[in-house]
């Protein structure tokens, strides 16, 4: 094997172990953020189901005082 070909090589197991710690960083801030999103979304979820039952009381103190009438 040439000198040439030997340091081709060498480059090219260069680029591939940086692209993959690259793509390991990539993976732990997508991670992260996808960790951020479903809480979040859980906050959002909580909060409008806290909406929800509040409609939900307010439509049955209504019908309460319309059966009343």
């Amino acid at each position: 094997m040439s000198i040439e070909l030997f340091n081709q090589l060498e480059q090219k197991v260069t680029n591939a172990v940086e692209s993959l710690e690259m793509l390991k960083m990539e993976s732990e801030e997508l991670r992260e953020e996808n960790a951020r999103l479903k809480q979040e979304h859980q906050e959002w979820e909580r909060r409008l189901n806290g909406l929800l039952e509040k409609f939900r009381e307010l439509e049955s103190t209504e019908n309460s005082e319309t059966s009343f009438s």
